[in-house]
């Protein structure tokens, strides 16, 4: 557990790398990598939001470049908080992280919600270019760990 006592944030950044079957079954994958690498260094970031913006993120990358290539996983853990990075081969910009927040999806059609989600629970997200496609990526700030009674 590289020293760190219990609920302490990790002085420098500790990062996981993992590249994930470009099918659904990455999604599970994905969540499973986040929570473990976010209780290994008993990191303070909210773990059922990263885990389900994750899910959202490798979701998409698994539907929209399918057969295009690998899908990686990034988690990186700073004394800040965390940041997680879904790469994939398409280099197109995912739509609704680029779009104005006035220009909300229909909620009532299929898609367009994920990343809905991922700009409303996210301290900040974004993409970015890659020699091989993209990353898109979301950060979470370091919460506070509860109070233990004396």
């Amino acid at each position: 557990m590289n020293g760190l006592a219990l609920h302490e944030r990790p002085a420098e950044s500790a990062s996981w790398r993992m590249a994930l079957p470009h099918t659904a079954a990455a999604v599970p994958v994905a969540r499973a990598m986040v929570r473990t690498a976010l209780s290994e260094v008993e990191h303070a970031a909210d773990c059922d939001t990263a885990e389900l913006l994750t899910a959202e993120l490798v979701a998409n990358a698994v539907e929209h470049t399918a057969g295009r290539g690998p899908i990686e996983l990034v988690v990186e853990l700073l004394p800040t908080g965390c940041q997680v990075e879904v790469h994939d081969p398409d280099p197109a910009p995912p739509g609704q992280l680029t779009r104005p927040v006035m220009e909300e999806p229909d909620l009532w059609q299929e898609g367009g919600r994920g990343l809905l989600l991922i700009r409303a629970l996210s301290a900040s997200c974004g993409h970015r270019p890659t020699p091989r496609g993209k990353a898109v990526w979301f950060t979470l700030p370091a919460v506070p760990a509860p109070r233990r009674p004396l």
